[in-house]
């Protein structure tokens, strides 16, 4: 009951990987590129990501797949969001009927506009759809490698699901509730990146409190909007994948989404900003798929859709701003028809 399988060692795998290992926990960490893994096991440190956090013997760091998951049968998926399928789909050979697969990284693919927890019921198709599940909420990886206390929700289509998630991850530093909304739980959770650029365009161009806390409130509004179209409780935009997420995104110096926007505000284009960060930024492709899915459930969403237009139509925030500025006038919680249920 006590190992777990992480995929990926970025900064939320590694992080999470030495957090657990920490609280007692067999760990498996599997890296893609050699050199990290060849790196880390003759340092004790990741060259890119965390570079400072040490990482103990107990991980076992490995670039076999295979190794990797055979090693738990708990699997977590910290790879970006649009690479999930590709890796999804090497691991389907190793799969077993005990596995549960959690996905970890935050985001909707690109032309499906599936969810992660929905790419891998695609791909693990031969997987009850109960054990796959998902584990969000408002977690930087840099404070949970320093063991600073941090609250996450495991979703999953029933508590005894979800509760499994929550067993196998919850320490004494990292506390996790369990909710049954999974749809809710991951468009709250992958969305709110999108808003965290806003929020960091906001900072760069000095627009002030005001306007940022009303960027995160009705940021929130359209959040939920979209989530009330594809049958996510309501209540789960108030927990802690919702506004939880949605606040430490929009707020924190450790959020590489709103770094991007404060870089775009100073003028720089989002891709040479992300070529600096030498980093996976999921706000931006996220942004595509959110503005498509708004598209396709015919779900109001302006806040995303100046996103949109800032990132991939050349528009200038101001210019955006002013748009928003003087949209007709509304009662603050309106409900467009499309989504009345």
């Amino acid at each position: 009951m006590s190992s777990i399988t992480l995929f990926g060692a970025g900064s939320w795998g590694t992080a999470l990987s030495v957090h657990l290992a920490s609280a007692g926990r067999d760990v498996t960490l599997w890296a893609r590129r050699p050199e990290v893994v060849e790196k880390i096991r003759r340092t004790s440190y990741n060259p890119t990501y965390l570079p400072e956090l040490l990482i103990p013997s107990t991980v076992t760091i490995t670039t076999d797949l295979e190794e990797a998951a055979r090693a738990s049968d708990f699997w977590g998926l910290a790879v970006p969001s649009q690479q999930l399928r590709e890796r999804a789909r090497a691991l389907r050979p190793h799969l077993h009927d005990d596995v549960t697969a959690v996905a970890l990284s935050k985001g909707i693919e690109n032309d499906t506009l599936l969810t992660m927890t929905q790419v891998l019921a695609d791909v693990f198709d031969g997987v009850p759809r109960r054990q796959i599940g998902a584990l969000y909420g408002p977690s930087h990886a840099e404070e949970v490698a320093e063991g600073r206390p941090t609250t996450v929700v495991a979703a999953a289509p029933d508590e005894i699901s979800a509760g499994h998630i929550q067993e196998r991850s919850m320490t004494e530093r990292l506390r996790v509730y369990i909710n049954t909304d999974v749809i809710g739980v991951e468009i709250g959770g992958s969305a709110k990146n999108v808003l965290a650029i806003a929020a960091g365009i906001c900072d760069g161009v000095g627009y002030g409190d005001n306007a940022k806390a009303a960027l995160v409130t009705r940021g929130l509004a359209e959040i939920q909007r979209l989530g009330r179209a594809l049958g996510a409780n309501p209540q789960t935009f108030a927990g802690l994948a919702g506004v939880g997420d949605l606040v430490v995104t929009c707020m924190s110096r450790h959020s590489r989404n709103r770094h991007l926007g404060e870089q775009i505000a100073s003028g720089k284009s989002w891709d040479d900003v992300v070529d600096d960060m030498e980093m996976v930024v999921e706000g931006v492709r996220t942004t595509r798929s959110v503005h498509d899915l708004a598209q396709r459930h015919s779900v109001e969403m302006p806040i995303t859709e100046a996103v949109y237009s800032i990132l991939f139509d050349g528009k200038e925030p101001n210019e955006m701003v002013k748009r928003l500025m003087t949209r007709s006038a509304k009662p603050e919680n309106w409900v467009p028809k499309s989504v009345e249920h």
